[in-house]
């Protein structure tokens, strides 16, 4: 992919709208999310454990909702 934003950033990867959506509302990402998200990215299977409130569903939810915005995946 090649969206803009800072290098090794784990927004990177990311629709740009995703990316700033992100950034306005949520701020920095968390320790599990700069960790998970690479691995999510590429297909991998992931299982996250962390403690409540450390942004674990949006983690999960992020990416998918990225492809369908991006329309790599169906929406009908």
């Amino acid at each position: 992919m090649n969206h803009s934003g800072p290098l090794n950033s784990p927004l990177e990867p990311f629709h740009p709208l995703i990316r700033r959506w992100f950034q306005e509302r949520v701020g920095t990402p968390t320790e599990i999310q700069r960790l998970s998200w690479p691995r999510i990215c590429r297909g991998e299977h992931v299982l996250l454990t962390a403690p409540t409130g450390s942004g674990k569903t949006l983690t999960a939810f992020l990416w998918a909702i990225d492809r369908i915005l991006a329309g790599h995946w169906p929406t009908g």
